[in-house]
C-alpha cells in the first residue's frame, strides 16, 4: 500500500504511474478523484471532531473550577450534552470514511522503480543477460507432454477425472524427479545461500492475503474455502511474508532470508486459450519460494542476490535461460521491480518464465505492518520485502524433460539430480 500522504501530495505523479501501469484514463481519474474527496471529507470530519473534543475538555475544566468554587455549572453541563452527542455522531462517520479511503488505497498498485522500462506489455521488457546456449538436436524435439505421455510419466486424463482440467497426475520417475528437484533446490538455498527453511501452512487467512497484495485485487484468481476465512496459498510468498506481520524487528537481524516448499493454488491459470496443453498453466503446482526482509537501503542489492540465487538452480541443472527486466505494464501489482527468469524449452522453441524475482519496497510491509527499529528508542520504520521463485518445480521438471530428451525417446537425468534419484541416469 502506498503512503496516504504521498498519494495526497503527489496526485499527478500517481496518475502518471497508473497510466504507465496501463490503468485506463477514466478509471485512474475516477479513482484519484474519489480518493481526494474521501481524504478531504476525512480531514474535515477529523477537524470538527478534534475541535469539539478540545472544546469539551476546556469546558470540563471550567465546570470543575465552578464546582470547586461552589458556583452553578448547569448551563455549561447542558451545553456539553449537545457537543457530546455530536461527537458520538461523528466518530462512526470518521471510521466509515477512513475505511473507505483505506480500501481505495489498497486498490492502487506499487510505484515502479525508476530503472523499470515504461511500456504497455511484455513487448517492452528488457533482456538483461543470457546463460547457456539452446541445444541442437538431430531430431525434432518433443514437447514435455508428449514425452510425459510416451514415457508414462504424466496423465492429464485421469487427473481430469479426479478433479478437472489443468491438473496432472505424475507417476514413477516424474514423481521422483519432482521430489528430487524440491530437495535439490532447498538444499542449495539453505546450505549454500543461507536461507532458513520454513514449512508453513498452506491454508491462510484474509489478513495474510491482504498483507501481500492478493486481496482485494486478486480475490477472483484465488481459491477460497467456503464458509471459512481460509484461502489456499497461491504461493509461499504469502505465509512467509506474513510470518512477521504486525511485528517490529531489530536492525541487526536483517536481512531475514526464508525459503519454503509449498503446493500452490490459483483459480486463474493464464490467458484464455493459451497453454491449454501440458504443465505450463496449472491450477495446482509446486514451488520453492525465496523471501527476504531487508533494510530499505539494502533492498536493491538483495534483489540482485536473490535473483542470482534462483539463477544458480538453472546453472547447476545446465538449463539455458535469460533474465528479463519487466516493464511497467507487465510487472505485478505489488512489485516495484521484477526480473523474470525464462528457461529455454526446445519443444516449442521458446523461452518461458520459470521464476519472478521482485522487490516490493515498503508496499507489502505497510499493508502487513512489518517494521524494524534501527536502535533502541528509535522510531520504527517499514522494512522492504522481496521474493522470488527458486524455482517453480513443475516448470523445472518440464524444462529438464525437454532439454535432456534423446533421439530414442528417453530422457537423461541431469548429473546434479542423480544423487536425489538413487543414481538413476536415464528415464526410459
Amino acid at each position: 500500500m502506498l503512503d496516504l500522504r504521498y498519494v495526497r501530495d503527489n496526485l499527478e505523479a500517481v496518475a502518471q504511474m497508473l497510466a504507465d501501469r496501463n490503468m485506463a484514463e477514466e478509471t485512474r481519474r475516477g479513482l484519484l478523484a474519489e480518493f481526494s474527496a474521501l481524504d478531504d471529507k476525512r480531514r474535515a470530519l477529523l477537524g470538527e471532531v478534534e475541535a469539539l473534543k478540545a472544546r469539551r475538555n476546556q469546558v470540563n475544566e471550567e465546570i470543575t473550577a465552578l464546582k470547586k468554587a461552589k458556583q452553578p455549572a448547569d448551563e455549561l453541563i447542558e451545553n456539553m450534552k449537545s457537543v457530546s452527542a455530536r461527537i458520538k455522531e461523528l466518530d462512526p462517520e470518521v471510521s466509515r470514511v477512513e475505511e473507505a479511503e483505506t480500501a481505495l488505497l489498497l486498490s492502487i498498485p506499487n510505484r515502479p522503480d525508476a530503472s523499470v522500462p515504461v511500456g504497455r506489455d511484455e513487448t517492452a521488457n528488457r533482456e538483461v543477460r543470457r546463460w547457456g546456449e539452446p541445444g541442437s538436436y538431430a531430431f525434432t524435439p518433443k514437447n514435455h507432454w508428449e514425452l510425459g505421455e510416451d514415457l508414462g510419466l504424466m496423465d492429464f486424463a485421469r487427473a481430469g477425472k479426479i478433479t478437472g482440467s489443468r491438473f496432472v497426475v505424475l507417476s514413477g520417475a516424474a514423481a521422483h524427479l519432482t521430489r528430487a528437484l524440491m530437495n535439490f533446490m532447498l538444499d542449495l538455498h539453505v546450505g549454500k545461500h543461507g536461507y532458513q527453511e520454513i514449512w508453513p501452512p498452506c491454508l491462510i487467512n484474509s489478513d495474510s492475503m491482504r498483507g501481500t497484495g492478493q486481496l482485494p485485487k486478486f480475490a477472483e484468481d484465488s481459491f477460497k474455502i467456503e464458509n471459512t476465512d481460509y484461502w489456499l496459498a497461491p504461493t509461499a510468498e504469502v505465509p512467509l511474508t506474513n510470518l512477521m506481520r504486525d511485528e517490529i524487528l531489530e536492525a541487526d537481524s536483517l536481512p531475514l532470508c526464508y525459503t519454503a516448499y509449498t503446493p500452490c493454488f490459483r483459480a486463474e491459470a493464464g490467458a484464455a486459450g493459451r497453454d491449454t496443453r501440458g504443465m505450463i498453466r496449472m491450477h495446482q503446482f509446486d514451488k520453492v519460494e525465496l523471501v527476504k526482509f531487508t533494510k530499505p537501503e539494502e533492498s536493491w542489492d538483495e534483489l540482485e542476490k536473490l535473483t542470482r540465487d534462483a539463477e544458480e538452480v538453472l546453472q547447476l541443472l545446465k538449463l539455458p535461460y535469460r533474465v528479463m527486466l519487466l516493464s511497467t505494464g507487465d510487472m505485478g501489482f505489488s512489485s516495484a521491480k521484477t526480473y523474470d527468469l525464462e528457461v529455454w524449452l526446445p519443444g516449442p522453441g521458446v523461452y518461458r518464465e520459470i521464476s519472478s524475482c521482485s522487490c516490493f519496497t515498503d508496499f507489502q510491509a505497510r499493508r502487513a505492518g512489518v517494521k524494524f527499529r534501527r536502535e533502541k528508542g528509535a522510531k520504527p520504520e517499514f522494512v522492504h520485502t522481496l521474493n522470488g521463485s527458486g524455482l517453480a518445480i513443475g516448470r523445472t521438471l518440464l524444462a529438464v524433460l525437454e532439454n535432456y530428451q534423446n533421439a530414442d525417446g528417453t530422457v537423461t537425468v541431469p548429473e546434479v539430480l542423480r544423487p536425489y534419484m538413487g543414481g538413476l541416469e536415464v528415464i526410459k
